[in-house]
C-alpha cells in the first residue's frame, strides 16, 4: 500500500527518529545508496518558483540512481487547467511518484487521493515537512538529545512553522513559537501540536513576547512575508520590527545556533553579520534538503532496500 507524505502529523515518534537516522546514514554512505531509487521516475511538480527545493531533489534522486521530470506551471495554479484529479491519475501512469509544491493544501490531498504512487508535499500553504526534517537534522548534529533543546521560531506563523511545531514536540523538543499579533499560527495546528506534545513528551509555547525565547538554544526565523505574498513590506516592517534576530537577541536569549529557511532578507528578519558567522547553520541546513528528502524517497520507495558495503 503505497504512503504519502503530506505532513508529520501522523507521524510518531519513532518513525521520525528513524528516518532522522535514515538521513543521516544517507548523508555519511552516500555510494552505499547510489541505486536505491534505481529505475524509478519522480515528477516534480511546481506552480512556485524554488531554488533549494528544486535542486535538492533533482541532484538528491540523481544521487540515489533515480531519475526526476520537472513541470513548471510558471507560477501559475494547477486548479483550472484540469482536473487535479486527472492530473495526479495520469501522472501516476508513468511516475513512481510525485513531488508537488503547491499553493493549496488541498491540491495535495486531490493528487494523493487520485494518484496510485506516493505524493510527498514539497510546500503548501499549510505545511513544509521536507524542510523540517532537514532542520531537525541539523539540530541533531549539534545535540545528541532533543529533549534538550528549546527551539525558539520568532516571526510569521506559516507554513514552516507548523512543521517545525508538529515534528519539534514528538521529537521531545521544547518548541516555542513567537509571532507579532495578528500574525500566530492556525489554531488548529496549535491543538494538534499541544495533543502530540501530551502524547510524545515534547513541550509547545505560543507567545507574542520576544522575552518567550530566553533560555534557546537555538533561534529559527523565516521571512516576513511569504512567497507570492504581494504586501508592500512598508506595511508590515514596523509590526515586525522587534522580531529581528541579530547578534543582541542571541545574547540576550544565550543561543548558541541560528537557523533560517531562506530565501532570507538580509537586516530584516535576520541581520547580515548573523547569517555569515559562526552561529549560523543556514548552509548546513540547506545541504541537509537534500539528506532528508533522500531518507524520505527512501523510506517511501524502497524502505526494503539494502545499502551497499
Amino acid at each position: 500500500m503505497k504512503k504519502d507524505l503530506l505532513s508529520f502529523k501522523d507521524w510518531t515518534a519513532d518513525q521520525l527518529h528513524s528516518l532522522l537516522a535514515l538521513a543521516k546514514t544517507i548523508k555519511n554512505n552516500p555510494a552505499s545508496y547510489r541505486t536505491a531509487l534505481d529505475g524509478l521516475s519522480i515528477v516534480a511538480l511546481f506552480e512556485k518558483p524554488s531554488l533549494r527545493t528544486r535542486v535538492s531533489f533533482d541532484i538528491g534522486i540523481n544521487k540515489l540512481g533515480g531519475h526526476m521530470v520537472y513541470l513548471d506551471t510558471q507560477s501559475n495554479k494547477l486548479v483550472g487547467r484540469e482536473d487535479v484529479k486527472d492530473m495526479g491519475a495520469n501522472l501516476a501512469c508513468w511516475a513512481d511518484a510525485i513531488v508537488a509544491r503547491v499553493f493549496a493544501h488541498n491540491t495535495l490531498e486531490e493528487l494523493a487521493e487520485s494518484a496510485k504512487v506516493p505524493v510527498i508535499n514539497a510546500l503548501c500553504d499549510m505545511y513544509h515537512p521536507c524542510q523540517a526534517i532537514a532542520d531537525y537534522l541539523t539540530i541533531s548534529e549539534h545535540y545528541d538529545d532533543f529533549s534538550t533543546v528549546k527551539l525558539a521560531y520568532i516571526g510569521d506563523g506559516n507554513n514552516v512553522t507548523h512543521s517545525l511545531m508538529l515534528v519539534g514536540v514528538a521529537l521531545g523538543c521544547e518548541v516555542v513559537v513567537i509571532t507579532p499579533e495578528d500574525y500566530e499560527v492556525d489554531e488548529n495546528i496549535i491543538k494538534l501540536t499541544q495533543a502530540r506534545a501530551q502524547q510524545f513528551g515534547g513541550k509547545l509555547t505560543v507567545s507574542t513576547d520576544i522575552n518567550a525565547a530566553n533560555g534557546s538554544q537555538v533561534l529559527y526565523t523565516d521571512t516576513w512575508l511569504s512567497m507570492g505574498d504581494e504586501t508592500p513590506l512598508a506595511d508590515i516592517k514596523d509590526t515586525f520590527a522587534g522580531y529581528e534576530i541579530n547578534e543582541a537577541l542571541m545574547e540576550k536569549t544565550g543561543a548558541e545556533y541560528v537557523l533560517h529557511c531562506q530565501p532570507a532578507h538580509r537586516d530584516l528578519e535576520i541581520s547580515s553579520s548573523l547569517m555569515d558567522s559562526d552561529a549560523s547553520l543556514l548552509m548546513q541546513q540547506a545541504e541537509n534538503r537534500m539528506h532528508g528528502q533522500n531518507a524520505i524517497l527512501v523510506q517511501l520507495l524502497n524502505s526494503g532496500f539494502k545499502p551497499k558495503n
